[in-house]
């Protein structure tokens, strides 16, 4: 009974993951424990196209195999299966290899489940959550930050909108502008906003310091959180001629 049932296992293994699951057995006698759940995080970054889950695949893993899925939560009982990029392609620092899965034209005002599970020779874990694309809106940065003098007391800061927002007529974006520099020694910071122009003018900075500004992008309407701050520009203001 006990070689029956075992047999069944492998050939739903074979039968689910394909060749992968050759890979799999094979490295069952290197390991006797189940992967970790993957520790998933999801946003949309063009709200309502592009919904992206990420999750970093433990460095001292076993061999490891991803089946993610997604489905309504309170809709026809359908699941889909998610677009897996495998690190190779979707990591940019060899530091960290990172997974990512790609779910396309979601509903709006719709709760999904995301179902992520990692499998090995050893067993399997998962990682479920639900979520709205309302609720995990967040823009790529805005781009092409520019900061010019308009007088010797005033800069001008400019920039342009993340491109990977496609839809800004119908869903605008709002901005928060930050600067930061030292005084003494201490670091000291503003934070300003938001703004739905993509360019404002700051007034009474103080000549021959020193700096740093930053701008994030928002949903016109609040929706999820702003996105990373941009890339800083470095701007010292000249000193004014006694």
């Amino acid at each position: 009974m006990l070689m029956t049932a075992m047999f069944g296992s492998v050939i739903l293994l074979v039968c689910v993951l394909g060749g992968h699951a050759l890979d799999l057995l094979r490295a069952a006698v290197t390991s006797a424990n189940p992967p970790p759940a993957p520790t998933v995080h999801c946003w949309c970054a063009s709200y309502p196209n592009t919904t992206l889950c990420s999750w970093p695949e433990p460095s001292h893993a076993p061999l490891t195999h991803y089946i993610a899925t997604y489905s309504e939560r309170h809709g026809e009982p359908i699941t889909e299966q998610c677009h897996l990029i495998p690190p190779s392609s979707s990591s940019s620092s060899s530091s960290e290899q990172v997974w990512l899965c790609q779910m396309p034209n979601l509903k709006l005002l719709t709760s999904y489940i995301i179902n992520v599970t990692a499998v090995s020779s050893a067993g399997s874990s998962s990682y479920l959550a639900s979520f709205m694309l309302e609720d995990i809106v967040k823009p790529d940065p805005p781009v092409d930050v520019q900061v010019s003098p308009c007088n010797t007391r005033n800069l001008l800061v400019e920039w342009s909108p993340p491109s990977t927002w496609s839809h800004l007529n119908i869903f605008p974006l709002k901005y928060q502008i930050m600067y930061q520099w030292e005084n003494k020694g201490t670091p000291q910071s503003v934070n300003l906003g938001p703004f739905e122009s993509t360019k404002v003018e700051l007034k009474g900075l103080t000549p021959g310091r020193s700096y740093l500004f930053q701008v994030c992008a928002k949903e016109l309407l609040g929706l999820g959180k702003c996105s990373h701050w941009s890339s800083p520009v470095n701007v010292t203001i000249p000193q004014t001629k006694s």
